[in-house]
C-alpha cells in the first residue's frame, strides 16, 4: 500500500526532497520504508519504527500521530516535521 510522505523543516533538509512514496499498513512500517528511501533521515529524525524525539507526523491533515502501529489506509498522506516547526 503507497503512502505519500510530505517532509517540512529539518526532515526536508536532510531527505533532500519535498516528498517522498513509500509503502506499509501502519507508521512505522512507512517510516521503515522512508528510511531506506532516505538514508539522511534515518539518524536524525528516524529510529527504526519510531519518530526521534523532537518529531511528529500528520494524518491528513487530521491529527497528529507518533504510534508506530498507527494503521494508515492506501493513499494516505503524513506530514513529517518537527514540533518546533512554525514558531
Amino acid at each position: 500500500m503507497s503512502v505519500t510522505v510530505e517532509l517540512f523543516g529539518i526532515p526536508r533538509a536532510r531527505a533532500g526532497v519535498a516528498e517522498v512514496i513509500v509503502s506499509g499498513n501502519c507508521l512505522g512500517e512507512v517510516l521503515v520504508d522512508l528510511a531506506r528511501c532516505c538514508p539522511g533521515l534515518a539518524t536524525a529524525c528516524l529510529d527504526g519504527r519510531n519518530l526521534r524525539p523532537g518529531y511528529t507526523a500528520n494524518l491528513r491533515g487530521e491529527r497528529f500521530v507518533t504510534d508506530p502501529e498507527t494503521p494508515l489506509a492506501n493513499g494516505d498522506r503524513l506530514l513529517l516535521m518537527a514540533l518546533d516547526a512554525g514558531g
